[in-house]
């Protein structure tokens, strides 16, 4: 979600949903340059678009556990998201990545709410792939991406019973929130942070709808040090969600998430048995967490 500042300006002053979105066409990479297999693929949207998207099956010799469909943020393309999953191929997890329309080279403009066209697209294609038949299906959100993903699956129940899980990373509980955060961190802004937030448009946010998300099992992912979606947005998606979810802290940047082999551990064995793991806290703990004062009183140094 990067030049959120500008883009949440602009929101306020015009009010038009298309500006949550910042695309950037064309296509810098491929995942060849990671040493990852993949195909092109192009999926067809209710409206007459096609949309463009990479298909990364599980590394030769590997059991295919499932098939995650990753949904990205509103910066870049493809491309640039290729570090949320590129991961999940050798450990058993075929992957679709898809550019929302007008990313990377994916017809037409991004706009609300013909984005939730391309989620559909996304399904649907998979319903039709003889690779995803018979295998767990899993949704991958990231910061923009995620907050699109609930909201849809909200309107679109019968794709909630597909899902064996719903991953979530750095999602904005809130684009007016977001907006008024973002406002907030410059000079230029911050006297208007509150007037100017209130004409972001905020009726499809994730706040609004997670909590009829009842039966999908949820793993949401937020950083302590997230510096453009803010912790609080973590916490209230976490305490808004209907059981079974689990909160997982991190560390790092927005949505670097996957970039420490800690937490992409902590996404394998969640998806194990996303209904009962409950080792998240034990296995997510690394060093630079702050002991409680409780801790730190019963283990002197």
């Amino acid at each position: 979600m990067r030049n959120l500042g500008i883009i949440c300006l602009l929101l306020a002053l015009s009010g038009c949903s298309s500006l949550l979105f910042y695309p950037e066409r064309g296509l810098p990479f491929t995942p060849e340059r990671a040493r990852l297999e993949y195909r092109d693929v192009t999926l067809a949207t209710a409206d007459g678009l096609k949309l463009h998207g990479w298909w990364l099956p599980v590394k030769p010799g590997v059991e295919v556990k499932g098939t995650v469909l990753h949904l990205h943020g509103n910066g870049g393309n493809l491309a640039w998201h290729l570090g949320g999953s590129w991961w999940l191929p050798e450990q058993g997890y075929q992957v679709l990545m898809v550019d929302y329309r007008g990313y990377g080279v994916s017809e037409g403009e991004p706009s609300l709410p013909a984005i939730y066209q391309d989620i559909d697209a996304a399904f649907k294609w998979l319903d039709d792939a003889p690779e995803v038949r018979g295998k767990p299906l899993v949704l991958l959100g990231q910061s923009l991406g995620g907050a699109l993903a609930v909201h849809y699956l909200v309107e679109h129940p019968q794709r909630q019973r597909q899902l064996k899980a719903l991953v979530l990373d750095g999602v904005p509980a809130s684009y007016r929130d977001v907006g008024r955060f973002a406002l907030g961190t410059s000079w230029l802004t911050w006297a208007f942070q509150v007037p100017l937030s209130w004409l972001v448009p905020d009726g499809d946010s994730a706040i609004g709808s997670i909590a009829q998300l009842n039966g999908v099992p949820k793993l949401i992912y937020h950083s302590l040090d997230d510096p453009i979606v803010p912790l609080s947005n973590g916490i209230r998606l976490y305490q808004a969600a209907p059981p079974p979810r689990v909160l997982q802290l991190t560390r790092g940047g927005h949505v670097q998430t996957f970039a420490d082999p800690t937490w992409r551990t902590v996404m394998l064995r969640y998806l194990d048995d996303p209904r009962h793991f409950d080792g998240l806290r034990r296995l997510g703990e690394i060093p630079n967490y702050p002991k409680s004062p409780v801790e730190s009183s019963e283990n002197p140094q």
